[in-house]
Formats: structure tokens, sequence, C-alpha cells
């Protein structure tokens, strides 16, 4: 991996912020295929450690991810910059066409909500192929993988995927055998322990201290202490954050159900994260400064805590990784990753997605796209809109 501009980080995941649909599971899929396939910016086993560490820690995953990429890639310009261009298209469409899409519901139009389900499933299985083959080329890793399976197919709570990631690093370090961690020179190099310590602190800070701060009910700083709190207590990613928020904003009347509900479904039906609907709330609560510093306001505040604790974390990783009995954790920990994203794929992936036996077809054509033809993600996407939706019409 070589360190490269922000102005590069910027363009490329500007790019995955307006393509890449289908939840946070799904981008993890993109960004493999952008960021290790194509342009090999960080290893497999790079990636999978960085997903392993989004996956241990509360926040957002894949806007984590996307940070610690850019991170490692461009240094703090190049975070701030892979933050923004995968989060501002999301957040734009959300605070502009929020009211506009829930209103969709032709069959057209759900036909085409339905098509990027579908997009998901091709995606997914595609990376979920790459990383088999890479990151579980021997029995006890692909034991490790299932185990991890099983796991969460039966045990379908949140908290679940930390487990999974902490029983990965006890069983690798029983099962797997020593090997040295193919880890980049820059992978910890923007960062040193004392700046993660202080990040990590500053985590603490703002999480304690915002609720000891003089609020109002809907000024900027009781809605930038819910939805930091929300940010930073919630495991599982997007839809698991719906109560937090949902408890901030509608049980003290900020906001109605039935515009909370209009938010949640037009985040299900455009690219980005969907922990950019805080942009959606923080628009329509009445904070007395106007509806863009409102939405600016909530939309820092539910991804700040995610990327401190990153951001905190990685230096420490980095660190503790070098350690050589710490390689047998961090090969079961990968192993995990792989049962997490298989895990995924099932549910709830294509238990949506796959309802039919046309979903199906196009789901596989798609697959074959990506893996046998090395389309790019794109076509994909344009295909199963295309057919899911000359389908709906036959």
């Amino acid at each position: 991996m070589t360190s490269a501009s922000a102005t590069e980080v910027l363009r490329v995941f500007l790019r995955l912020g307006l393509t890449s649909f289908g939840g946070p599971m799904a981008h993890l899929g993109y960004f493999r295929a952008e960021l290790v396939e194509k342009r090999k910016w960080v290893s497999e086993e790079e990636f999978a450690q960085l997903l392993a560490i989004s996956q241990f820690l509360p926040g957002p995953a894949s806007s984590q991810l996307g940070f610690s990429l850019g991170l490692m890639r461009a240094g703090w310009r190049g975070a701030f910059a892979a933050f923004a261009a995968f989060t501002l298209p999301s957040a734009i469409l959300l605070v502009a066409f929020a009211s506009l899409l829930p209103k969709l519901s032709g069959e057209v139009s759900q036909a085409a909500i339905h098509g990027l389900k579908i997009v998901a499933f091709a995606v997914v299985a595609h990376a979920l192929r790459g990383m088999v083959r890479k990151l579980c080329p021997d029995l006890r890793r692909a034991a490790i993988a299932l185990a991890a399976l099983l796991f969460l197919i039966l045990m379908s709570t949140p908290m679940a995927q930390l487990w999974v990631v902490v029983g990965g690093a006890v069983l690798g370090f029983f099962l797997c055998c020593e090997k040295e961690l193919a880890l980049g020179p820059n992978f910890t190099q923007h960062l040193r322990l004392r700046t993660g310590t202080w990040l990590l602190v500053s985590f603490f800070l703002l999480l304690f201290a915002l609720p000891l701060l003089p609020q109002e009910n809907g000024d900027w700083i009781s809605l930038a202490d819910a939805f930091y709190r929300a940010g930073a207590l919630v495991f599982g990613g997007g839809h698991v954050v719906l109560p937090l928020l949902e408890d901030a904003v509608v049980t003290p009347g900020l906001i109605s159900q039935e515009d909370f509900l209009a938010g949640y479904g037009a985040s299900q039906a455009i690219p980005g994260p969907m922990f950019s609907f805080a942009a959606y709330l923080g628009a329509l609560v009445p904070t007395g400064m106007g509806w863009a510093a409102g939405a600016a306001i909530a939309l820092l505040a539910i991804f700040l805590p995610g990327f401190l604790l990153m951001a905190g974390v990685l230096p420490w990783w980095g660190r503790l990784a070098q350690h050589p009995s710490a390689s047998r954790a961090i090969a079961g920990i990968n192993a995990a990753v792989v049962g997490l994203l298989a895990a995924t794929l099932y549910d709830p992936i294509i238990t949506t997605a796959l309802l039919k036996p046309s979903d199906a077809v196009i789901g596989l054509v798609a697959v074959a796209m990506l893996t046998l033809f090395r389309r790019p993600a794109l076509e994909a996407v344009l295909w199963c809109l295309a057919a899911s939706v000359s389908w709906s019409l036959l």
C-alpha cells in the first residue's frame, strides 16, 4: 500500500457514496471490490482486520471502515475526505427527497427498490467468495467461519457480532498455527499510541460531559447529546440505532411518528450509510438555527463517536498485531469475519432480496457478472434494476 493524496480518496469514495446500495454489509463488498481487488490500497488481511475492529466497536461499521481506509491511504485528510464523500450524497438526498421517496408506491418504483436489494446479494456474495479463498485456506479456519455462521443464525442479536469476533480470537489462538501477519508499512503510520489514547479519552469525555451541559428541549446541545449517545452506544449497525433515535426525537415531540417513518423509508432506497438518516432528523428538529445547521449537527454528532473509537484503537491494534502469539488470534478473527459476512448474506439479504425464482435468476446473473466476467459493480446495479422492473411488468 502506498500513500496518496486526499483528492484521490475523495474521488474514489464519492463514487462509492453514489453507487453503494444495499446497506452496511453490501458496502463492505463494494469497498473490497474497489479498494482491495481493483486498487490494492490494502491487503485482504488488512481489510479483514479493519472490518473486525469496526464490528467489535459501537457505531456505523461501514463508515468506520471507510474512515480508517481513508486514514491509512492519505492520513487525516484522507480520513475526512472518505467520510465526507461517502456520507454527503446520502445525507443530501435524504434531506431533499425524504418527503417524496415514501410516496413512490407504484409497481415500477417498488420493483426498482427491490432490484437494489438484489444488488446487495450479488455484491456480498462476490465479496464472500474472495474472502473465503484468502482467509479460510485450511480446515481449521474454515471451521471457525462455519461456527461463526451457525452462531449468528441461532443468536440473531446485535451483541452476537461482538461475541463472534471475541470467539474467533479465542479459537484462533488455540487452533491456528502461528503465521506472519501481512500488515503493510502504513497500517498505523498516521497514528501514534499517544494520539490514540487521547482520542479514546475524548470519546468518553464527550459521552459523559454532554449530558451535564445546560440543555433545553430541541436546542443544539441537546441535539448533539442525543445523536452522540446514539452513535456511541449502538452495536449492530443502522437498523439497531432506530429505537435510540426515535426516543431522542419522537418521544419528546420534536418530530412526528409519521415524519420519522417517512425518513426511514427513504433511507432504504438510497446509496451510502443509513446513519445519514440523522441529517434528515436534524433538519426537521426545530433548533432555531435553521434546517442546515440542525442537519449538520446531527450528522456529525452521530458519526463522531465511532470515528474517535476507530482511530483511537488502530494504533493499539497495530502494536498488538506485531506480537507473535497475536497472529493466531487475528487469523481466527479474520475467519470469524468470513462467517459474519456469510450470516449477513443469508439474513437479511437473501431472506429479503430473493423472494421468488426470478429474483434468484437476476441475482445469480449479477454474481456471474462480478465474478466470472469481472464487470464493474455499476453494471451489476443497472442490470438488477432493469431486470427487476422488466420482470414486474410481464
